[in-house]
C-alpha cells in the first residue's frame, strides 16, 4: 500500500508543479502582491500629503483665531465679501470648502448657525477637525462663564493616558492584544486561503479524471482510499512548495522595495493624533520600543510550529471533503450547492474570531471556536500570540484542540472515502444531500 500511495503522491505533485499555470502563478504572484503593497503605500503617502484648503468667511466676532493649520488641512480667511461671492471664489479657486460663521450675539449661536459648504459630500476627517475646534472653544466659553480662567481651562484640557503595567512591574502599552490578534489572524487567514485554493485543486483534479474515464483505469490497480489520500497529500505538497516560494520571493522583493524605492510601510498604518508638547517624541519613542518588545516576546517558535500543525490538519480535513464532492459530481457547476457549507465555517472563524479574540481572548466564544475542529485552525492561531500557560492559552485547550482535529480528520476521511468510493464510478446523475447520506452507510 505504501508504494502505491507514494507513486500517487509523486504523480499528483509532479502534475501540479509542472503545470504551466502553476509555474506562471508561482512567478507572478509575489510580484503582484509586492507591487500592490508598494502601490498602496505610495497612494497612502500621496493621500496623507494632500492639504485641503478651507476658506473661512467669519462675519462674527467669535472664533477669530481658533482655526489653525494642521496635517491635511489649511485655512484661508475671506473678509469684506458676501456669502455668495465667497462661495463663488472658493469654488473658482478649487478650494475644498467654505466655512461660514454668521454674525450672532454669542459663540453658541454662531456655532449653531455655522455651515460648511462643499462641492460634494465632505470628508469625515475634515468634519471632525472642524467640529473639534468648535467644541473646544464652546467648552472653554461655558467654563469661563462658570468662573474658570483660560489657564485653568488649559490645565483641565490636558490629555490623560492611564499607565499600564503587569503584576511583575513591567510597563505595558495599549492595543497589544489587538496587534497579537492581527498577527495570529494573518496566520489563520493564510490557512483559510490555502484550504479554499488547494482544496479546490483537489476537487477539480478528481472531476477531470472522473469525466475523462482515466479513473476507471487507476481504480483497477489501487484502492479508492489510496487514490483519494494520494491526491490530497500530493496537492498539499505542491501547495506548500508554491507557498514557500511565494513567502521567500515576496520577502526579498519587499525588502528591495523598501531599501531602494524608499517605500515607507508605516504609511499603511495611518497617523495618530499628535500629542501636545515636545515630550510627545520621547513618549512615542518609548512606546515604539515597548511595542517592539511585546512583538518580540510573542512565542514565535510555538506560533510557527502550531501554524504548521493546524495548517496540515485543517487542510487534510477540508480537502477530504473537497475530494468527496469532486467524486460525487460530474462537472464543476454541480459543486456549487456543496461549496458554501464548506466555506461557511472558515468565514465564521475569521469574523467571529476577530470579534471575540479582540474583546476577550479567553472568553467562552473564543474558547469554544478555538476548540471546534472546523474553526480551531483559525481561531486558536489568533489566541496563541498571547502565549501558552499562565496569562495565555491553557495547555489543556491547545492539546485538546489538536486532539479534536486529529479525531475529526480520521472521522471525516473515513466518511469522505465512502462517498469517494461510490461516487467516483457514477456518471450522469446529479447527487443530492439525501443520496450522499445514503452513500455514507456503505461499507
Amino acid at each position: 500500500m505504501g508504494g502505491k500511495l507514494g507513486l500517487i503522491i509523486k504523480r499528483e505533485y509532479l502534475a501540479k508543479v509542472r503545470n504551466r499555470s502553476f509555474i506562471v502563478m508561482t512567478i507572478l504572484s509575489p510580484l503582484l502582491i509586492v507591487g500592490m503593497i508598494v502601490l498602496i503605500a505610495y497612494l497612502t503617502k500621496i493621500n496623507s500629503d494632500e492639504v485641503r484648503v478651507v476658506s473661512i468667511l467669519n462675519e462674527s466676532s467669535f472664533f477669530q483665531h481658533q482655526f489653525k493649520p494642521s496635517k491635511g488641512i489649511s485655512y484661508l480667511y475671506m473678509d469684506g465679501i458676501s456669502l455668495e461671492d465667497a462661495k463663488d471664489s472658493t469654488n473658482a479657486l478649487g478650494y475644498y470648502g467654505l466655512l461660514h460663521l454668521p454674525n450672532e450675539k454669542d459663540a453658541e449661536q454662531v456655532a449653531k448657525s455655522a455651515y460648511l459648504f462643499t462641492k460634494d459630500n465632505p470628508n469625515s476627517t475634515i468634519i471632525q477637525q472642524l467640529e473639534a475646534v468648535f467644541q473646544r472653544q464652546l467648552r472653554q466659553d461655558r467654563l469661563q462663564r462658570l468662573g474658570v480662567s483660560a489657564d485653568q481651562f488649559s490645565k483641565v484640557e490636558q490629555p490623560f493616558d492611564l499607565q499600564l503595567a503587569t503584576f511583575d512591574g513591567e510597563k505595558s502599552v495599549k492595543g497589544v492584544n489587538e496587534i497579537k490578534a492581527f498577527i495570529g489572524g494573518g496566520f489563520g487567514y493564510a490557512i483559510m486561503m490555502f484550504i479554499i485554493i488547494y482544496g479546490g485543486f483537489v476537487m477539480r483534479s478528481v472531476i477531470e479524471e472522473k469525466t475523462s474515464r482515466i479513473i476507471e483505469v487507476i481504480i483497477s490497480s489501487v484502492k479508492p482510499f489510496q487514490l483519494m489520500l494520494g491526491k490530497i497529500i500530493g496537492t498539499s505538497l505542491a501547495g506548500i512548495t508554491q507557498f514557500t516560494i511565494w513567502l521567500i520571493s515576496a520577502s526579498v522583493l519587499l525588502l528591495l522595495a523598501v531599501t531602494f524605492l524608499g517605500i515607507d510601510l508605516g504609511e499603511l498604518s495611518g497617523n495618530s493624533a499628535a500629542m501636545p508638547g515636545m515630550s510627545q517624541y520621547a513618549a512615542m519613542d518609548s512606546d515604539v520600543l515597548m511595542y517592539a518588545r511585546e512583538i518580540l516576546d510573542i512565542p514565535w517558535a510555538l506560533l510557527i510550529f502550531s501554524f504548521f500543525i493546524y495548517f496540515v490538519l485543517g487542510y487534510l480535513i477540508y480537502s477530504s471533503i473537497y475530494a468527496a464532492i469532486g467524486a460525487a459530481v460530474d462537472n464543476e457547476t454541480d459543486t456549487q450547492q456543496f461549496i458554501f457549507p464548506i466555506i461557511l465555517p472558515l468565514m465564521l472563524a475569521i469574523y467571529v474570531g476577530f470579534f471575540s479574540v479582540f474583546s476577550n481572548p479567553h472568553g467562552p466564544i473564543a474558547v469554544g471556536f478555538s476548540l471546534f475542529p472546523l474553526t480551531s485552525p483559525i481561531v486558536m492561531l489568533m489566541r496563541l500570540p498571547g502565549g501558552v500557560g499562565e496569562g495565555g492559552v491553557p495547555w489543556w485547550q491547545l492539546l485538546s484542540s489538536i486532539a479534536l482535529l486529529i479525531v475529526t480528520f480520521l472521522g471525516i476521511v473515513s466518511l469522505a472515502s465512502r462517498i469517494y468510493k461510490v461516487g467516483i464510478l457514477m456518471y450522469g446523475k446529479k447527487p443530492t444531500y439525501k443520496e450522499l447520506v445514503k452513500w455514507l452507510r456503505y461499507k
